[in-house]
């Protein structure tokens, strides 16, 4: 086995141990609620489950181990499903542009995310927003190379999702860099958020940008190698709203955005984002397609 499959594997393990501790906190079992499941298509209401998709393990809303998925997302889906009276399976695929085309296909009928809403990609999907999310840079501990802004990114090795709203933006200051006589961006796109992070771990890389969930809890995990920069600037984003994917008209979402409503409603979506740390990232009520436009 290679040393860059063990440091994996290794950090697999840490984000099991970690889901686990945070599992520790019990949720309340919610009933049926009868208007919203009298709204699912009956094949749904016949079959008793649904299948959201998604894309890897993106801490702390999706952790995959094997099959199995634990997170913020997990349990958001669990409750979903008491409340709809129906179980919400997971399944994984690889990259953002195949996870969008498996909701197109009609192969998985929602991902719950949450994913980056934004006006391009509600020309073919329809968003159910549930959290804000910030994009920001993981850095070596001391940060090195001094990356605190896009501007500061130039000359440096940049790493990103592929096919991510993050991966445009830096490909745009990528482009600016030139323009402005400064060094280049080396963009380096990654599938999974992982092996992003052991880019810059393992010095191949200076930085990942990223949302600032999921950033935050890989540096806790990193005893102490990493640091967060860019916090508090809006780096190339407007307001940022995530959720679930559905197709576009879909009647499902509604009843998604129903549904997370009534969770924030009597609790539950507030005990799930403070048992993962994702206080910062709730919103008061979810609402569809309320994204912005990624710059140009």
């Amino acid at each position: 086995m290679s040393a860059l499959k063990m440091t994996l594997l290794a950090m697999a393990a840490t984000l099991i141990s970690s889901a686990a501790m945070a599992e520790d906190a019990s949720l309340p079992k919610l009933g049926v609620n009868e208007e919203l499941r009298a709204r699912l298509p009956e094949e749904f209401r016949t079959s008793g489950k649904m299948v959201s998709v998604n894309n890897g393990s993106f801490p702390p809303y999706e952790i995959v181990t094997g099959t199995e998925m634990t997170g913020a997302s997990a349990d958001m889906t669990d409750a979903i499903g008491q409340v709809l009276g129906v179980k919400i399976e997971h399944e994984s695929v690889s990259g953002l542009p195949a996870l969008l085309a498996g909701v197109n296909s009609g192969r998985y009928q929602f991902a719950f995310g949450p994913v980056g809403d934004f006006k391009t990609r509600e020309e073919a999907n329809d968003f159910v927003d549930w959290v804000q999310e910030f994009v920001v840079f993981a850095v070596q501990k001391g940060n090195p190379k001094g990356i605190t802004s896009l501007d500061t990114a130039c000359g440096n090795r940049i790493a990103v999702m592929a096919g991510g709203s993050a991966e445009k933006v830096i490909q745009v200051q990528a482009e600016k860099c030139k323009t402005d006589g400064k060094a280049p961006i080396e963009v380096q796109s990654f599938t999974d958020q992982p092996s992003s992070i052991l880019a810059v771990r393992s010095k191949r890389s200076d930085a990942f940008f990223s949302s600032q969930a999921p950033l935050t809890y890989f540096v806790q995990q990193a005893n102490g190698q990493l640091e967060l920069t860019g916090v508090g600037q809006k780096n190339g984003f407007q307001d940022l709203f995530q959720g679930a994917v559905v197709p576009k008209g879909s009647s499902l979402g509604p009843v998604l955005m129903d549904a997370v409503k009534l969770l924030m409603d009597n609790g539950t979506y507030g005990a799930i984002m403070k048992k993962w740390g994702l206080e910062n990232n709730m919103i008061k009520e979810p609402g569809i397609n309320l994204g912005g436009v990624l710059p140009k």
